[in-house]
């Protein structure tokens, strides 16, 4: 969407950002009222529909609207932050003169400052990221009815629900900044969930299943939620632990971006000019095998990280992270790029779109060419250090023989180091989950420790 020209006048929204341009306006005038040099701006209104329903009843019908001013303010070289939840005039007066005391009592660092004008966003191109959805709470209700339904009639072991959700959200932002940027978007995500408890003699298994879009029309059938929900509880009940082994695992989808998450973390900015990543001075170098390859695409139509320009106004462009195997270059804001003596890659607020290029095996073709196993579907704790890269997590999943699920796997723990699990990636599946910003297959590591009994 062009931020000059807006043409649709029967949306509601665009009013809204209208509305939060002439605040970004309003707050840079009064920063430079008050004295400062630099000073940059976002404003927000979300608002959003929830509805959750458990055993046939409603449970919780929430609507949001939140609303929130942020600004950075400099004097010279001294920065101060400040927000409100309030768009009101006299709620942001104060705003600044916050921002503005913080700046005048904070030390000068030379790394603070906007980002270069010569790389703001100048084109605007329609993203396709604004899908309202305008079902009703009596539909959503329905709708979320239906899903549960169609997961506890499953299967005869499905014995309590922790019930199906309904979610509706849009979002509207404006941000500027004193050196004449001035940017604004529109997007919508909409989400369906279901989570489920079944029960046998062996005892209690819970799981869940959801789908998350930029429109709703690109839902898969609803009750497919919780079909998929009472297939992946069903498929937990006798979980047994397994001995502690070392074998190779297969990361699922939705578990596998966690650890391209991993990645991301270790060649950010802030931690590498700290000096708190296992991955400080890789670029350049070797980080996975030669045919694993990573790619930013800011601008896919209606992915879920896409954006015209980062949080500072710099636009976004397709670049390679990961060039066959090879590091090919950081994830830096302006000021982690000035630490580093180097320039922004435009990702201020983070990675946008990161596509891992998948291989030709499914999941099923992954788990032949591991053999024997574990296919890892869950990972619990916060067991991962990014200064050292060491890697033991809870998990939960499936033992595999010659290629074939043999029973489900709980209470066990795997652990490795992450330098090790990169190299150590054999294949990537084609089985590429859309639902995140992070796009990846099953990922197959060669060899991991299993704890257990």
């Amino acid at each position: 969407m062009n931020a000059a020209v807006i043409h649709n006048t029967q949306d509601s929204s665009l009013d809204e950002l209208a509305r939060l341009a002439e605040v970004c306006d309003d707050v840079l005038r009064r920063c430079r009222a008050a004295g400062a040099s630099e000073a940059e701006v976002a404003a927000s209104i979300d608002t959003g529909l929830d509805v959750g329903v458990r055993l046939g009843e409603v449970e919780t019908i929430t609507r949001t609207r939140d609303r929130g001013v942020s600004l950075t303010v400099l004097f010279g070289k001294r920065k101060g932050s400040a927000s409100t939840a309030d768009l009101e005039p006299e709620s942001i007066a104060r705003t600044v003169e916050h921002a503005c005391a913080i700046a005048r009592y904070t030390e000068e660092d030379p790394c603070n400052g906007l980002a270069d004008p010569a790389l703001y966003a100048r084109d605007f191109p329609d993203l396709d990221l604004w899908h309202p959805w305008r079902i009703g709470v009596e539909e959503a209700i329905e709708l979320g009815l239906r899903i549960e339904d169609a997961g506890r009639s499953f299967d005869p072991r499905i014995s309590n629900s922790e019930g199906a959700a309904v979610q509706v959200g849009e979002s509207v932002l404006a941000n500027a900044n004193s050196a004449g940027f001035r940017g604004v978007e529109r997007s919508t995500r909409h989400l369906l969930s279901c989570a489920l408890i079944a029960e046998d003699d062996a005892g209690m298994q819970q799981n869940y299943w959801y789908d998350a879009v930029r429109s709703a029309s690109d839902f898969a059938d609803a009750e497919s939620i919780g079909r998929r929900a009472a297939e992946r509880t069903v498929a937990r009940l006798d979980a047994r632990r397994l001995s502690t082994r070392e074998c190779p695992v297969v990361f699922v989808p939705e578990v596998a971006r966690g650890l391209i998450g991993h990645f991301l973390s270790a060649v950010s900015g802030g931690a590498l000019y700290r000096r708190a990543s296992f991955l400080v001075d890789h670029l350049g170098k070797p980080v996975f095998p030669s045919f694993v390859q990573m790619t930013e695409r800011p601008r896919l139509p209606r992915g879920h990280g896409s954006s015209v320009f980062d949080a500072e106004g710099v636009a976004t462009r397709d670049a390679d992270l990961v060039r066959d195997g090879v590091l090919a270059r950081y994830i830096l804001g302006s000021y982690s790029a000035r630490k580093l003596g180097m320039t922004t890659t435009g990702n201020a607020g983070g990675i946008h779109n990161l596509v891992v290029t998948p291989g030709s095996d499914d999941l099923p073709a992954l788990l032949g060419r591991m053999g024997t196993g574990l296919l890892v579907t869950e990972v619990m704790g916060q067991g991962v250090s990014l200064i050292t890269g060491d890697y033991s997590r809870g998990a939960s999943g499936f033992w595999v023989e010659n290629g074939q699920i043999v029973h489900p796997v709980e209470e066990i723990t795997i652990a490795s180091n992450l330098r090790a699990m990169f190299g150590g990636i054999v294949a990537i599946g084609s089985d590429v989950d859309p639902r995140s910003h992070l796009l990846t297959g099953s990922i197959l590591i060669d060899r991991m420790t299993i704890a257990g009994e």
